[in-house]
């Protein structure tokens, strides 16, 4: 057995934003995903996404930690989460009424990168 073999898939990442409410409006409201009720109270504020499969991103609030700025400009040469997505024109037209910048994929794919409220990169990838 290899030790990829073991690897069965990705469970959660985790992100840090200091305004959960922004953060939820971004990741609800714009990019269209569900929050999971069940997360428990661990001492600080959050919030479970789903983002299928079984796979969730945590946001975690936790103020000042991670600098804003002095990050890359484009998304894909700084650390990001890239998400598997079914119909990038239709994100495409939410992130535009939400007045959120995004630049394209450089390598040709169908793909857009833009960062959340907090600075955090995500990469969002067509695939159909």
């Amino acid at each position: 057995m290899s030790s990829t073999d073991n690897f069965l898939g990705i469970h959660h990442g985790s992100l840090i934003v200091e305004d959960l409410a922004q953060a939820l409006h971004f990741y609800v409201d714009v990019l269209g995903m569900a929050t999971d009720p069940q997360r428990p109270d661990l001492g600080f504020p959050g919030a479970w996404l789903e983002v299928g499969a079984g796979q969730q991103i945590h946001l975690l609030v936790l103020a000042g930690v991670d600098p804003v700025e002095g990050r890359p400009a484009h998304v894909g040469r700084d650390r990001h989460l890239a998400l598997r997505i079914g119909d990038l024109d239709a994100l495409e037209q939410r992130l535009n009424r939400a007045g959120i910048a995004f630049t394209r994929s450089r390598s040709g794919r169908r793909a857009l990168f833009c960062r959340d409220p907090d600075g955090n990169g995500i990469e969002l990838i067509e695939s159909r």
